[in-house]
């Protein structure tokens, strides 16, 4: 960015003109953190995220080890931004970690002579991240050095009063941000408890007191293997007359089909069977790390386009007679289809699941029908609940991010 895209009152500062930037300490050689909580914690990478630290599993600097590093410790209000590792991890110092010590995997940034909140703005907008990425040492582990750091341009406003005002806006936007996330997560975790209530007898359904059964997947429908294909030949980058879009592994996330970042396969490939149906569970059948194999979302087929599944998925395709529309999804998102997923992939060497094992998972199950439909409907509330504060979140995400854009480079003036 240059200075004649700026308008009057704004200038570029490196970032050594505007505060201190210094290296964390490591620990002496053959000491090592201690779980023991003492007076003296110490941040690591894997205790930052974007805008701040989890304190959750904070380690501590031994007490007789502290005298060595005494001099490198943080206060409340430094900026910090991870330098190994993980890169470009930026966040504030928070009060309850004032006098902490600092990995020397990411670098201080003190002695701030702007507003401290509208520098940490700065230093989290895409501009910036986008320098960091572009400016790494490129090694065995990559590194962004102290040096290139210090030389960070930061678009700056003179006055402080437009300095504080930026980040009061973009902190207001960050906090309507961080709500609907805390929301989420609390309605995520009262839908959980439903689950494991309304799917396991525990509570039951006004008007409801019937018998439940045990029954195996694989009698409530079929489990199917998804697309084999040769990745050279006969998969496109974007659709074309030959193609279908193929969902993998990666299209399944938190419990959800995700449908950005689709492939298109050849429809050769393609039986007719393999064609996902409304309400197919996907399920991922293997996959390099062991957490991944097992996770499961459910195709809605709103948009009405035509949809296949990667030979790495699985597909559990219910039949209508055996139990009621939109029940047996949820199975595979409760305590029960964890634990005995768990059992299997413990006994075995290889993250991979077949579609006899699937079909062999047995749950409890309403044996009226009309119990099935009703669970189903009081969770499926739940899903559009969440779906609603999710789309809220988006949009609040988009605009702080427009804020951002805005904002950080003088287009739009608060004061």
């Amino acid at each position: 960015m240059s200075e004649a895209a700026l308008p009057e009152g704004w200038s570029i500062k490196r970032l050594a003109e505007l505060a201190r930037v210094t290296s964390g300490k490591r620990l002496p050689k053959g000491r090592r953190l201690s779980i023991a909580q003492t007076d003296h914690p110490y941040i690591r990478v894997t205790d930052m995220f974007m805008g701040g630290v989890n304190s959750s599993d904070i380690q501590y600097v031994p007490d007789d080890v502290f005298p060595e590093i005494s001099r490198f410790t943080v206060d409340a209000g430094d900026i910090f931004i991870s330098c190994a590792g993980t890169l470009g991890l930026v966040g504030m110092v928070p009060e309850t970690l004032d006098g902490a010590n600092l990995t020397e995997n990411a670098n201080r940034i003190w002695s701030i002579e702007c507003d401290s909140r509208f520098l940490l703005s700065v230093l989290l907008s895409d501009r910036i991240q986008s320098v960091i990425q572009n400016i790494q040492t490129v090694g065995a582990q990559p590194k962004l050095a102290l040096g290139r750091i210090r030389d960070f341009e930061i678009p700056c406003p003179e006055s402080p009063a437009e300095q504080q005002a930026i980040a009061a806006a973009l902190s207001d936007a960050d906090g309507v941000v961080a709500g609907l996330e805390r929301v989420i997560a609390k309605k995520r975790l009262i839908k959980q408890g439903a689950m494991q209530d309304l799917l396991t007898a525990r509570r039951r359904l006004p008007g409801f007191s019937g018998e439940w059964e045990a029954k195996k997947l694989g009698e409530l429908g079929i489990c199917l293997r998804g697309v084999s294909y040769d990745g050279s030949a006969d998969l496109f980058e974007t659709a074309t007359p030959e193609s279908i879009m193929l969902l993998r592994a990666n299209n399944v996330q938190n419990g959800e089909v995700i449908y950005s970042d689709v492939q298109h396969v050849r429809k050769e490939r393609v039986k007719p069977v393999q064609y996902l149906k409304r309400g197919d569970v996907l399920v991922c059948m293997a996959n390099g790390s062991r957490a991944l194999v097992g996770k499961a979302g459910v195709f809605s087929g709103e948009d009405g386009a035509g949809y296949t599944f990667g030979a790495f998925m699985g597909c559990f395709r219910h039949a209508a007679s055996t139990a009621a529309d939109g029940f047996v999804p949820f199975l595979f998102q409760s305590d029960e289809y964890r634990s005995q997923l768990n059992v299997i992939l413990s006994g075995s060497a290889i993250n991979n699941l077949a579609p006899s094992q699937i079909s062999g998972f047995t749950f409890k199950v309403p044996v009226d029908h009309s119990e099935q439909q009703a669970i189903a409907a009081v969770l499926s509330d739940m899903d559009a609940e969440i779906q609603t504060l999710e789309g809220r979140l988006t949009k609040a995400r988009a605009v702080k991010e427009g804020m951002m854009q805005n904002l950080l480079t003088g287009r739009v003036r608060l004061v």
